[in-house]
């Protein structure tokens, strides 16, 4: 069994190196993941000693003419022991699909890089709903993004789509079920065997799941132990020093 994880998100922030050096060591305690913007890499590399770091993306292929792109090896070369993968906001943004996804995950996971593949409800679910049919559409990404995968390195990430960034984090009874399905569908998709009378709930399937979306230092407990999420991808929240360490605080309980 794994110990809780917090994966710091930074999407395109700070501005400046000198502000990513002092967010990164306010931020590094066992426990935590940074990911930093690919320009602050180096910078978090060196300010990070207890936590690790990872990438918010990178591409499919190791090297080769993909101007722009980023290379998971070089990433794993540098440090890099994480790498997202399927972010909801590079998914309805950038219009990447579950099939670019999966590319990446295979070789990333291959390499040994610990991957997130983040899934989640479509972007019109209302997050105070429990809305079944859009459990369908989870299933469908989790089922495209992890074709031809194994379990080894991967790490699933729940983000219900309307709460990222809205302030609105859904209530932990709907993350719960949510988990849960999550759960059910990564039984199915490695065959993993599991007692017909057991509670799913109390399954341990060792894949981590987390919860983003939202997340604060008011609700991460609720989270981690009243829903049981594995650990939480925490965005906004993880640019401000003083705030995210009350979030860490909380793996400890």
């Amino acid at each position: 069994m794994f110990n809780k994880i917090i994966i710091a998100n930074w999407k395109m922030n700070p501005d400046n190196r000198e502000e990513a050096e002092k967010l990164a060591s306010l931020s590094d305690r066992e426990g935590v993941v940074i990911c930093p913007p690919f320009v602050f890499m180096e910078t978090v590399l060196k300010a990070v000693k207890k936590g690790k770091v990872g990438a918010q993306n990178c591409f499919c292929e190791e090297k080769g003419a993909f101007t722009g792109e980023v290379s998971p090896l070089a990433l794993k070369n540098m440090g890099c022991e994480y790498v997202i993968t399927g972010h909801s906001e590079r998914r309805n943004i950038l219009q990447e699909t579950s099939e670019n996804v999966n590319r990446k995950a295979k070789k990333t996971m291959n390499l040994g890089l610990k991957t997130v593949v983040c899934v989640g409800e479509k972007k019109e679910c209302k997050c105070d709903e429990r809305d079944y049919e859009n459990a369908e559409y989870i299933k469908k990404q989790l089922q495209e993004s992890l074709l031809e995968t194994s379990p080894e390195n991967l790490i699933i990430a729940y983000e219900p789509v309307s709460a990222i960034g809205s302030g609105c984090p859904i209530p932990t009874y709907i993350a719960k079920d949510r988990m849960n399905f999550i759960k059910k569908v990564l039984i199915d998709i490695y065959q993993i065997k599991v007692d017909d009378e057991e509670d799913i709930a109390s399954v341990d399937i060792n894949i981590p799941i987390l919860y983003g979306g939202s997340v604060n230092k008011d609700n991460a407990s609720s989270y981690l132990y009243d829903a049981g999420f594995d650990g939480l991808l925490v965005g906004g929240a993880s640019l401000n020093g003083e705030h995210f360490q009350k979030i860490c605080e909380k793996i400890k309980k």
